[in-house]
Formats: structure tokens, C-alpha cells, sequence
């Protein structure tokens, strides 16, 4: 009985220092998806040469996400900078650059059952694009020049743990 009485003390202790996962694409998902892009080679390196330098001269590249399903307003940003030869997010979270410049940023939209399937790996930037399952505004040439990269920024909601409830707004 002692036993089963530590047992269920360990269990309630463990179970309240668990956080849930932050709803996917939301500012916290966001955080985590800017570390993630660091752990990356693919990004750091694949972006570091022409693409982030794309920047019209500000020194980063702004990325809005969004789940359409969960509106507009949810969106997030991701910052990229060139830092030390490579291409670094630099911020995840909530956006702090309203105003873009599509022709060096990007928005991208997708319902969250596509998003799932793209960080799944089901399938890649292309026929997301050619398909309509990704929504995107920004330098499409510019993408289409750096397919392997954008695949594994497609990746990351698989990558990161993400509950399905909409974000805030």
C-alpha cells in the first residue's frame, strides 16, 4: 500500500510539470521553430549564400506563417539573418514586422492537415506549390532556386510538437 501510495505521488508530480505542446504555428511553436532552424544544416548552410542576402539591403529576411484554417491573424514571423557565413533565424514569435516586402519576404499559408502531411515528408515544396496546398507570397523564382532548403523548412511541423487548437489571435 506504501508503495502504491509513492507511486501515485510520483505519477500526479511528474504529470503536473508536463506542459503541453503550444498550438502549432503559434508564437511559442514559432520560438521552437526558429531553434530548430539553427540545428538545420540544410537552411544554415543552403540559404546562405544568395537567398538570405536577398534582402534589399536590411540585413534579414522576414517569413509570416499561418495556418489557414485558423485565419490570418494568427500569423507568426520568423527572422533570418546572415550571421557568421550562415543563414540564422534570428527571431521566432509573434510578428514584429507587420509590413512586408514580397520582394524578398515571404507569407505561407496552409490548413493544418497539410501542413502535418508536408513535415511529414509525404511530399516536398513542389507539388505543394503545384498542387495549391501551399499558399505562398514572396519571390517565387527565388524559392523555385532553393527547392532543397525549402523542403527541409517544410519539415519543421513535423519536427516540432504542436497541439492542433488554433493559436490566439
Amino acid at each position: 500500500m506504501k508503495y502504491a501510495s509513492v507511486a501515485l505521488a510520483l505519477a500526479a508530480a511528474f504529470a503536473s510539470t508536463a506542459q503541453a505542446a503550444p498550438a502549432m504555428m503559434s508564437a511559442e511553436w514559432t520560438a521552437q521553430a526558429c531553434d530548430a532552424w539553427n540545428q538545420d544544416a540544410t537552411l544554415t548552410n543552403g540559404l546562405a549564400e544568395k537567398w538570405v542576402k536577398n534582402d534589399k539591403g536590411r540585413g534579414y529576411k522576414i517569413i509570416h506563417l499561418y495556418r489557414t484554417d485558423c485565419g490570418e491573424a494568427t500569423q507568426t514571423e520568423m527572422k533570418i539573418s546572415a550571421t557568421d557565413g550562415k543563414a540564422m533565424c534570428v527571431y521566432g514569435g509573434a510578428v514584429q514586422n507587420p509590413k512586408m516586402d514580397h520582394a524578398v519576404d515571404y507569407t505561407m499559408h496552409a490548413t493544418t492537415e497539410r501542413w502535418e502531411e508536408m513535415g511529414a515528408g509525404e511530399y516536398g515544396p513542389m507539388k505543394a506549390m503545384m498542387f495549391g496546398r501551399l499558399k505562398f507570397a514572396g519571390p517565387k523564382m527565388e524559392a523555385m532556386s532553393v527547392m532543397g532548403p525549402f523542403e527541409a523548412f517544410l519539415r519543421l511541423p513535423g519536427k516540432i510538437p504542436g497541439d492542433k487548437a488554433c493559436p490566439a489571435k
